[in-house]
């Protein structure tokens, strides 16, 4: 027992003293050589270097070429990392588990979607509606679309009998997508395949057609051409699309970068929402009772986002942040909707309001400090109740058409698989519907929500989630996730691949960073344009925060996000690189100067500004712009950049200049790597094989430069054993 004891004690120390200081043996990288060009723009008299522009051309040979020799060096740099196997094997375990959508009815049917485990796409289910769920059969199952799971399920909209179905795909992960047209009840495809639609829904009018947006072709490259002129058109059914009605957005006075429109539940009114950026909208409507009926407007300017959500015949039921940062709810008659003839309905709070309707019912969804909050209106105002919630964390799904009688609702949090529950409208009792079956313990973990101090004396919130009973010692792997921007809101959901990082011991963090929605349109507002830098400093003192604590140290801290978030990672990692080991960017914006020159990017300019507004703002852009400040003789952490090859909202030119600038100046030894996941955009639909194969090597390049020659958990086995 003694020689046991010794060998554990000599373990745990012989463990300490490895990671005090990685002594992993490090791989060998032998980077690609990335060709410089002489390119220059000039910005306000400041000439600015862009010696990779040419990697902005995604058809280009050279471009492809340059592709395929990071891939075969960062695989082969992934391929050395001795636990990635039992990563994927672990993660697929755990990711092998029925996953059930919430029901919906449509027409005599009751549909979810269904994913077996390891589906790589969900699967549509329905059954006869009243009879028993065991009976349902397969209505659409994008599995089929393709062997391998790139072409997925966009979007699914039914008509209002529920005869007929159209639903979207997208191929690859482009946001370009097709709509098929199918009987519902035959499954048969019934029309032409719409083709070239981008950002848009699918709204029906009665059972006789629907409104959809797309943009003309560009001209070049669809996966990076500038997109900027959205158009509403309505299809009816039994005609070609060369037929399709122009309804919105074809003069130089209707050019708007997103529009949408949408139909009231009764068919009475068809809403058009124009945006020239992602934040801010006008707002129309149009009777479809009255042939040959104008546009009326209600809101003719973008200073607030504002969206028709319910009616009862002509009288609206508006929700705006207008002189409502928290947003609220008001009402008007249709006849005369503008804003001075606004009643207040469900009044603004300190809380964000997110509402949704169902059963003759309004639900007022908050957020309270990132968690939820349901309380249930009738149509006079009147509050009814607050909805019974099962525990802390994040409730979603309120929703149902004006007769149903029941809804279904999901609630999560960080340690809670998402579970489903059957809601009754009227008496208000909730019933646990569906618990995923999973080999996962939430009793085992903890989640604790803090509030730390930014750099201007700001408070914000952070969710740090672990194993119960971890040792508070500095050492512990911890990924440090955030967003703040576009005011999205991340609230807390369980994740089977954090499930996994925390099974390893791991910690995984997540601020509610300024940028972000959790606290209404001035907490937005406080992360956007000239006060960006805000977004980062919060995003440092949360790492700051986790290392004062002892929950981790620079050299255990990970830093990760994606998109918006992947913009985070780059300016943090180039602001402050000594305080991560590793550093996460995926599908990053990353060059500010030229984001809005691709795609839908210039529709981003509410949250950052443009390099061409003014030189204030051209140089506070390029002052923080990741591409432009790598700096010579910097040790940056070690970075695994992951990007998709069709991507087309950020387009992958971000990620490939900002990894040929970190190769090309990174004055240490950590390994600067970009992982370029082919037939992959920015993330919607990619295929579960794919997503496996993703965390498997985040998590093995992130643990492996952390130090770690085994798995933590096995690390931990052996101590206690």
């Amino acid at each position: 027992m003694k020689k046991i004891l010794l060998s554990a004690f000599l373990l745990s120390i012989l463990i300490a003293c490895k990671n005090e200081k990685s002594n992993v043996e490090p791989i060998q990288v032998n980077y690609p050589e990335t060709n410089k060009v002489d390119t220059i723009d000039t910005y306000f008299g400041e000439e600015v270097k862009d010696p990779y522009r040419w990697l902005e051309d995604d058809k280009s040979e050279e471009t492809e070429a340059w592709v395929k020799s990071q891939n075969e060096v960062t695989f082969g740099y992934l391929d050395n990392i001795p636990y990635r196997e039992e990563l994927k094997e672990r993660l697929s375990k755990l990711w092998n588990y029925e996953k059930i959508g919430p029901p919906f009815v449509e027409g005599d049917y009751t549909y979810f979607s269904k994913n077996d485990g390891l589906q790589n796409q969900y699967v549509i289910y329905r059954y006869k509606t009243g009879e028993n769920p065991d009976t349902a059969e397969v209505f659409l199952d994008p599995n089929t679309f393709k062997e391998d799971g790139t072409i997925s399920l966009g979007g699914l909209s039914f008509s209002k009998n529920g005869e007929i179905a159209a639903y979207s795909i997208s191929e690859g992960g482009s946001d370009w997508r097709k709509i098929l047209i199918m009987d519902a009840i035959t499954k048969e495809i019934v029309e032409d395949t719409l083709v070239d639609i981008k950002f848009s829904g699918m709204s029906w009018y009665k059972n006789e057609g629907f409104y959809y947006s797309s943009y003309d072709k560009p001209k070049g490259s669809e996966l990076s051409a500038k997109t900027d002129q959205h158009k509403v058109y309505y299809h009816k059914l039994g005609t070609s699309q060369s037929e399709d009605k122009l309804v919105y957005g074809g003069t130089p006075e209707e050019k708007h970068r997103y529009i949408y429109g949408n139909v009231t539940e009764d068919d009475r009114y068809l809403i058009i929402t124009p945006r020239v950026s992602t934040s801010g909208n006008k707002l129309y409507i149009k009777d479809l009772t009255v042939p040959n009926a104008p546009l009326v407007e209600i809101l003719g300017h973008t200073d607030s986002d504002s969206n028709i959500i319910e009616n009862v015949g002509s009288k609206l039921f508006i929700m705006t942040n207008l002189n409502a940062p928290n947003q609220k709810i008001v009402t008007v008659d249709a006849s005369n909707p503008t804003p001075e003839n606004w009643e207040e309905f469900i009044p603004e709070t300190e809380n964000v309001l997110s509402p949704s309707t169902g059963g003759g019912y309004f639900f007022a969804s908050y957020m309270v400090d990132a968690v939820s909050k349901v309380l249930q209106y009738d149509f006079d105002g009147n509050l009814v109740r607050e909805v019974e919630l099962p525990d802390v964390g994040s409730a979603n799904g309120f929703g149902a058409k004006k007769e149903e009688e029941e809804l279904y609702y999901s609630f999560t949090n960080y340690v809670t698989p998402g579970s489903i529950y059957k809601y009754d409208i009227k008496n208000g009792a909730s019933e646990l519907y569906r618990k995923p079956s999973i080999d996962f313990n939430p009793e085992d973990y903890e989640s604790n929500q803090v509030f730390y101090t930014s750099k201007d004396g700001t408070k914000v919130p952070m969710i740090i989630t672990h194993k119960k009973g971890l040792e508070l010692n500095g050492k512990n792997p911890t990924i440090l996730y955030g967003y703040g921007g576009f005011n999205i809101s991340l609230t807390p959901s369980f994740s089977i691949a954090n499930a996994v990082w925390m099974e390893q011991g791991g910690i995984y963090a997540v601020p509610n960073l300024r940028g972000g929605g959790e606290y209404g349109k001035k907490w937005h507002n406080a992360g956007t344009k000239m006060q960006k830098q805000n977004v980062f400093d919060d995003f440092i003192a949360a790492a700051e925060y986790l290392i004062e604590h002892n929950y981790t140290s620079s050299d255990y801290l990970a830093i990760r996000g994606g998109s918006n978030g992947g913009l985070l990672v780059g300016a943090t990692m180039t602001q402050r690189p000594d305080l991560m080991k590793v550093a996460l960017p995926a599908v990053g914006v990353l060059d500010m100067l030229r984001y809005h020159t691709f795609t839908a990017g210039a529709g981003w300019a509410y949250d950052y500004g443009t390099a061409e507004d003014s030189k204030e703002m051209f140089d506070y852009l390029k002052g923080y712009s990741p591409v432009h400040n790598v700096k010579e003789s910097v040790e940056y952490p070690a970075t695994l950049i992951t990007t998709g090859d069709h991507d087309d909202r950020v387009v992958p030119a971000h990620s490939f200049k900002f990894a040929a600038e970190l190769q090309s100046k990174q004055a240490g030894n950590n390994p600067t790597l970009i992982r370029i996941e082919t037939d992959a955009g920015h993330g919607a639909g990619t295929p579960v094989s794919k997503i496996l194969e993703q965390y498997s090597d985040i998590f093995g390049f992130t643990l492996y430069n952390m130090g770690f020659e085994v798995l933590p958990s096995k690390i931990n086995k052996k101590v206690k054993g």
